[in-house]
């Protein structure tokens, strides 16, 4: 081929490139996001609800129940080999001892197949220790105490199991922790509740 010939195709092949480039440059195609600029969305006429929507890919949340309200149990009567309806209270200043107490009272029961019906704190009880002065009639604060107490209930407590029972409970009775076991009554169930003596007294009022 006459080396003319040759320096005319190559100038032409370079032409062609220096427009396919500047076409390239200066009309970027929708189909090769590659050439498009960053800031500048493609897909302007689809619709673009529901991205980065992330929520429904979680599971759906079992809705809390409402804490029911206190209701009265009914209490259960003695028989010939068991006993009722029964409360062992623990009380003591250190509310860390009460509360372990607690709950080896409750895990014992667990152990020794004895049923427990439930258990539920009573409100604090603060004492105000006063003291008076050697030279005069004032008297000032010294300390305040505050009772913590717990209660177990247990149900129908067999009679044979009960003299192991507490003597396995006073063996392990942590010291300045006092225990009491009594047969459940109303006035028990009515010592769960804080007094609330403005109510009471709107109450009173309003009956009259």
């Amino acid at each position: 081929m006459n080396p003319v010939f040759r320096k005319v195709s190559v100038t032409q092949q370079a032409l062609v490139l220096n427009q396919a480039l500047t076409l390239c440059r200066a009309t970027p195609s929708i189909q090769h996001p590659v050439w498009a600029s960053v800031n500048e969305r493609q897909y302007k006429t689809m619709p673009t609800h529901g991205i980065g929507r992330w929520k429904h890919l979680l599971p759906k949340e079992v809705p809390k129940k409402k804490k029911d309200t206190t209701q009265k149990k009914q209490i259960i009567a003695a028989t010939d080999t068991a006993y009722g309806t029964l409360n062992v209270k623990v009380s003591g200043y250190d509310m860390t001892l009460v509360e372990h107490y607690s709950q080896y009272i409750h895990n014992l029961c667990n152990r020794l197949g004895i049923k427990v019906a439930e258990c539920y704190a009573l409100p604090t009880k603060t004492t105000e220790v006063m003291l008076m002065q050697e030279q005069g009639t004032k008297m000032y604060v010294d300390a305040t105490l505050k009772t913590h107490e717990r209660v177990v209930q247990l149900s129908s407590l067999n009679a044979s199991l009960c003299p192991v029972f507490m003597d396995v409970l006073l063996n392990n009775q942590p010291e300045g922790v006092q225990l009491s076991v009594k047969e459940h009554t109303e006035a028990d169930f009515q010592a769960r509740f804080k007094g609330r003596p403005e109510l009471e007294g709107l109450i009173a009022q309003m009956n009259q």
